[in-house]
């Protein structure tokens, strides 16, 4: 029974702790996901709390999956995973039945799930919860209380710093189709044997001498017989789900040339593009340095461009208020959104393929690219910050050894 009990707990306390930090790592993923939800259900006055709930619920549940984990405050924590699961288990049941939002976001984009998926694995987190709340009392720890309290604060100022170090910045780990290093060709691309959509399509035509409308499908439908019939209207009706590749919806739209989409991702010269989803929420402090990107990529022939979803008089009227030396093609605002975690923000491509991602804070200055290829440039760049993770990642896990095993050595010597 106590391998049962051990079990259920460290099953809870990883889930908690995994969708916590996914989520703790992309704070604008999850306010955009509130937004999502807020919108589905008309509580659209709720949007002003979105980031609030992202971080209060990324680190809420990063601290009790931890607790539970490393069995500390075991009694007192029990009550947080079960109010957990007795809020949003029959919550993701009414998500399933009604499908406001396809994904439930549970898991940030680390791992999708369907609602109905999501309320399976509720349903067994519940129980698993329910079986920790009726033993908490007998889970001890090995640290003291004070241990035990330091441990947690501990875990979730770090967990918080992370949060807001993602948000001021970028996240640490992107899970997203347009992460550095993927190709976003590949990523629209349908795989060899998957099978797309599968769509019912029904034709209907009218008959010039009766004036009858008749539906047919592809199979049989008149085209041939002009005399008699003539072309009314058309519909179509999903029949079977197919594969849905990871960027499905983005199409660039340049102001006078149109769809340029296919042009930018096959340029096997660099391009840059200056993301901004909405423009009237643009952070503008950061607009005189990508101004000054784009003259640097006009003197070096490189193709620039800015990215919205905003309207073509907000355009005309953001770019005269703060001098923009390029032009804005636009785009689908989801698709901007999941492009980069930043308002704005500048992503670099060859090929297709993302080299590197800056928010709009991180912008570098145009001296450190002037004596530098920009490829040699971001595959550093990118180098150098995976070692700094790198550091912090070995330091975090000295700090959680040197805070639980000494001492478990020491209550075995007493």
């Amino acid at each position: 029974m106590r391998l049962v009990k051990n079990l259920c707990r460290i099953i809870v306390g990883i889930v908690f702790i995994y969708s916590g930090f996914v989520k703790g790592i992309d704070p604008l993923g999850s306010d955009y996901k509130f937004t999502d939800y807020f919108n589905a259900f008309g509580m659209g006055w709720m949007n002003a709390t979105t980031l609030f709930f992202s971080f209060a619920l990324s680190l809420a549940e990063f601290l009790i999956g931890t607790a539970l984990l490393f069995n500390l405050w075991v009694s007192r924590m029990a009550w947080g995973s079960l109010l957990f699961m007795a809020f949003f288990t029959p919550l993701t049941l009414v998500l399933a039945l009604t499908n406001p939002v396809s994904d439930c976001g549970c898991f940030g984009d680390a791992m999708i799930l369907t609602n109905w998926q999501t309320f399976w694995k509720n349903i067994i987190l519940f129980l698993l919860a329910i079986m920790i709340f009726v033993y908490r009392k007998e889970y001890k720890s090995s640290l003291s209380l004070m241990g035990q309290f330091s441990f947690l604060t501990l875990a979730g100022a770090g967990m918080l710093c992370l949060s807001i170090y993602c948000y001021r910045h970028l996240p640490v780990l992107d899970f997203r189709p347009y992460a550095v290093g993927k190709n976003i060709t590949e990523g629209m691309r349908l795989p060899e044997g998957a099978k797309p959509d599968q769509y019912e399509v029904t034709l209907k035509y009218k008959n010039k001498q009766t004036g009858e409308i008749r539906s047919f499908t592809e199979e049989n439908y008149p085209w041939q017989d002009t005399l008699n019939w003539e072309y009314e209207s058309s519909s179509e009706r999903l029949v079977k789900k197919g594969y849905i590749t990871p960027i499905h919806d983005l199409v660039i739209e340049h102001p006078t040339l149109g769809n340029i989409t296919e042009e930018i991702l096959e340029d096997d010269n660099h391009t840059i593009l200056a993301v901004a989803y909405n423009l009237n929420q643009s952070d503008t402090q950061y607009q005189p340095a990508i101004n000054r990107l784009a003259e640097y990529a006009r003197k070096k022939g490189i193709r620039f461009y800015g990215l919205t979803s905003s309207t073509e008089r907000d355009i005309e009227a953001y770019k005269k208020r703060n001098h923009v030396p390029y032009e804005f093609c636009t785009a689908d605002e989801i698709q901007l959104k999941t492009m980069i975690r930043s308002n704005p923000g500048v992503i670099i491509l060859r090929e297709g393929t993302i080299l590197d991602k800056w928010a709009g804070k991180d912008v570098p200055d145009v001296k450190e690219l002037q004596d530098t290829d920009l490829t040699a440039y971001c595959v550093y760049s990118r180098e150098q910050m995976q070692r700094i993770y790198l550091v912090y990642s070995i330091i975090l896990l000295f700090f959680v050894a040197y805070l639980l095993i000494p001492r478990r050595k020491g209550k075995r010597n007493n």
